[in-house]
């Protein structure tokens, strides 16, 4: 809503997701990407329709259910890596496990570990002004992956990054989806980066316009 005026957004999208999938879902600006994206993830609540997870529905659950499933099974990566400027890469990774209340020592040594194999285990000490746009992202991307989460979704991952980062970011994604069955849902307006996924979603005035393989050309 926008203050009394009602603005629907997505109107009777209807789809499924396979574990080990990695989806691109694309379309222009306001087509209704990023709201999908926030329902899939418990982020906002739907006004109708069921969204099941594991096959939960995750309607039924309240706001500490959801906090509780998107702190275990779910991870986010967005456009912005939103980490914390005061604490070091290795404290921003290692906060979700501090959140699920695991000891310090157990969640830095979980946390150094994903930083490597994103390829930071060099700069574990480093706070994000330290980092380059890339390794910030790779450092969300980190975040997000330590919980071990079996769904990833990324809103616009490569949006503030030049082409050969994007790159290295969307060659991690993939990597991660083939070698340990993540399943990722990824948002982009790019079709260059939608091309390193499986299969291609396409909104169009919130509705899907197309659902199928990636397309050789847009």
């Amino acid at each position: 809503r926008q203050g009394q005026a009602a603005v629907p957004v997505l109107h009777g999208v209807n789809l499924a997701v396979a574990r080990g999938e990695c989806v691109a879902v694309v379309g222009v600006s306001g087509s209704g990407k990023s709201t999908l994206l926030h329902l899939l993830g418990g982020l906002d609540a739907a006004t109708s329709g069921s969204i099941l997870i594991g096959g939960r529905d995750i309607a039924g659950l309240d706001e500490a259910g959801r906090g509780a499933l998107r702190n275990r099974e779910l991870g986010f990566v967005y456009q912005f890596h939103h980490l914390l400027h005061e604490f070091s890469a290795l404290e921003n990774v290692a906060m979700p496990l501090l959140v699920r209340r695991l000891p310090v020592a157990e969640a830095r040594e979980r946390a150094a570990a994903v930083l490597e194999e994103v390829g930071l285990a060099q700069r574990l000490t480093h706070k994000p002004h330290q980092l380059s746009g890339g390794e910030r992202q790779r450092a969300a991307v980190a975040r997000a992956l330590v919980t071990q989460p079996a769904l990833v979704f990324a809103d616009e991952p490569t949006g503030n990054l030049d082409t050969a980062t994007s790159r290295d970011i969307m060659t991690l994604f993939t990597e991660l989806n083939r070698q340990e069955g993540i399943t990722i849902v990824l948002v982009t307006h790019e079709y260059d980066i939608a091309r390193y996924a499986n299969r291609l979603i396409k909104l169009v005035d919130g509705r899907i316009a197309f659902d199928g393989p990636v397309p050789e050309r847009e």
